[in-house]
């Protein structure tokens, strides 16, 4: 099936293309990739920061939305990127990070954070308040859900700033921030039913505080396709399932689906997510797998072309990673063996939370130190980076360490790019 895609979506995102890729990763190095691949296409790069990556009290990567803006501009002035082809979006902007505390105390502090967002021009604000607080449930009514996102769409509208008002996403089916805790089996998609009532939940919502026009200003809502990966699995998309889901968009034309969790998909299935309606399709983790791959692949290499007996980055990574556990012991189960191996290898790729570490990157400089400009001979990318051979073959990569580890998280972007008709990154 061929969805129409809603003329706001088309202006604010999209352009001639039928999808766009969200790039979410406050990584420099994913984010130059996707730029770099931005510059030969038409169109825009949406760049999302989560709530967790940045807020107003720094969130992991230590940035408020105002850091992470001037962080992504300086990239893109780098390469030549012109800053206004970026689309900036928020991702589960909501309590999550505070979900510690008390509902009133959590939602305080989401109204100073999406504030911040719309302060510093960010124009896609994913409101996602589907996460009880501290002695409430886990999922939450729908109702209640609504009407938290619709305050944090007033404090959005009451502070945003630039020329366009922001558009929303809006959702009560969304995946935890961050990936699933668990390996998930089978994923029930969303009933239509259930699709048409999160719209017709937020519009009241959105109309009893009097923002039917930043309502009119909805574009998309998180539904579950059947998409999912965990620590060593992934939930494929199957086109015959989501047709019902699918078929709703008939009936809400305002809006298309955002997909989260795309990671691992064939392009062939991302391909049939956007012709089937889900014409946002978020991607995070393996942009930093490809990348972690690429890094690992560059250790064995160095340890065969520059030997010094230094440390190595993947003996590193392990050092800091069990120093601090805290961003994945609750993730990854099982024993001794089995946690080493998630701890580096996981398609949920905890490890992504660990390169903005100050111990981290100096492992990563060194790495780039020990091979420096050298070019890597052929049959050693061959055999640890294998799926990047034939592009070096080719002459379409250079063999150098840099270029490498871009070209690695630049082949999950093509894919993407392919699936959405090739007008973003």
């Amino acid at each position: 099936m061929s969805v129409t895609l809603p003329s706001i979506l088309r202006t604010r995102l999209v352009g001639d293309a039928v999808g766009i890729t969200s790039v979410c990763t406050a990584h420099p190095l994913v984010i130059e990739a996707a730029l770099r691949h931005g510059l030969s296409r038409p169109g825009r790069v949406l760049i999302e920061a989560t709530c967790n990556q940045v807020n107003q009290d720094g969130g992991y990567t230590g940035m408020t939305p105002g850091d992470f803006r001037l962080f992504v501009e300086r990239i893109a002035e780098k390469v030549g990127f012109d800053p206004a082809r970026v689309v900036f979006g928020g991702d589960h902007l909501g309590p999550n990070p505070w979900k510690h505390l008390p509902a009133e105390e959590a939602m305080a502090k989401a109204k100073v954070m999406i504030a911040a967002y719309a302060k510093a021009g960010f124009s896609k604000l994913h409101l996602d308040c589907s996460m009880g607080c501290a002695g409430e449930p886990i999922a939450l009514p729908d109702e209640i859900v609504a009407e938290r996102a619709a305050d944090l769409a007033g404090a959005a509208e009451a502070h945003a700033s630039g020329q366009q008002a922001p558009v929303y996403v809006i959702g009560t089916e969304v995946p935890v921030p961050g990936g699933a805790l668990e390996e998930e089996g089978e994923l029930a998609v969303t009933s239509p039913d259930a699709a048409r009532e999160t719209v017709a939940v937020h519009q009241r919502a959105f109309a009893a505080r009097g923002l039917d026009e930043a309502f009119s200003r909805a574009i998309a809502a998180v539904v579950q396709p059947g998409v999912e990966f965990g620590n060593t699995s992934v939930i494929r998309y199957e086109p015959a399932k989501a047709r019902d889901l699918s078929s709703a968009l008939a009936e809400i034309p305002q809006f298309v689906f955002e997909a989260h969790s795309t990671d691992y998909q064939s392009r062939e299935a991302l391909r049939s997510l956007v012709e089937d309606g889900f014409a946002i399709l978020k991607v995070g983790p393996e942009l930093t797998f490809a990348l972690r791959e690429a890094y690992y692949g560059l250790d064995a290499i160095a340890a065969v072309l520059a030997p010094d007996g230094s440390e190595g980055l993947h003996a590193a990574m392990e050092r800091i990673m069990l120093a601090d556990p805290g961003n994945w012991s609750k993730y990854y189960h099982g024993d001794a063996s089995e946690l080493r191996v998630q701890r580096h290898y996981s398609y949920s790729d905890r490890i992504r939370y660990y390169w903005p570490k100050r111990e981290a990157e100096v492992a990563v400089e060194a790495l780039f130190t020990r091979l420096g400009d050298r070019e890597i001979p052929l049959p050693l990318i061959g055999q640890f980076l294998g799926k990047l051979e034939p592009l070096v073959a080719d002459g379409r990569v250079r063999p150098n360490a840099r270029d490498l580890v871009l070209a690695s998280v630049t082949l999950v972007l093509e894919r993407y790019s392919s699936a959405c008709g090739g007008g973003e990154a």
